[in-house]
């Protein structure tokens, strides 16, 4: 019924505009990379400072060297530019980046994201993901419909220490996509066999469409 990882990523792809500059969050919008369509030219920014990220290595490609900001191995192009992590937040707050792909723990009904913390839950920091949804253009976030109890991770109102309010523009889980609209959320699509009582069933946030 449900999107699995690799599908909920390549569906994300599909966001992609050509000629965007692009940041991917860490987990599975670290994914998308993988599925950029054919005749969409992105450049993926990452904010520990490097433009241009290809895809991920395989094996032999593997470069202790080249990583993203969630510390994963990752591949360079021909293009790709390195620089210090304040010109890379430069061109965050500048309005440089015209989306961010990010992963989230909770997204409210009026789109504010919590994706940093659990309190009590040892933290390294909040990375660049309170830039990022301040500056980029456009904020995607890629996440499962429920935790790990099967409860909502859209909600009403989040629970836990705000990323970002009303910042969020849309959502793609494994049951769906959705927007943040007025009044709520707004299906837009749903994956395959899902229906919407199978969204319902597991959705605090209040459906609007």
């Amino acid at each position: 019924m449900a999107w699995d990882r690799n599908q909920m990523a390549e569906r994300a792809a599909q966001e992609l505009q050509d000629g965007w500059y692009v940041n991917l969050g860490i987990g599975i919008p670290t994914l998308v990379s993988n599925y950029i369509p054919e005749g969409i030219h992105v450049t993926l920014q990452s904010e520990n400072g490097m433009l241009g990220m290809g895809p991920f290595p395989t094996e032999d490609e593997i470069d202790a060297d080249l990583i993203n900001a969630g510390k994963q191995t990752i591949t360079e192009l021909p293009q790709t530019a390195y620089f210090d992590s304040a010109t890379s937040f430069g061109m965050i707050r500048g309005g440089k980046i015209a989306m961010a792909i990010l992963g989230a723990m909770e997204v409210a009904e009026n789109g504010d994201l919590a994706n940093w913390m659990i309190p009590g839950k040892l933290v390294k920091g909040m990375g660049g993901a309170m830039d990022l949804v301040a500056g980029v253009g456009r904020v995607v976030v890629i996440m499962d419909h429920a935790n790990k109890r099967g409860e909502s991770k859209l909600l009403k109102e989040c629970t836990l220490p705000l990323t970002g309010k009303g910042v969020v523009d849309r959502i793609i889980t494994n049951l769906g996509v959705f927007d943040v609209v007025e009044g709520g959320l707004k299906i837009v699509e749903m994956a395959p066999d899902v229906t919407r009582a199978d969204i319902d069933a597991v959705t605090q946030a209040k459906i609007v469409a």
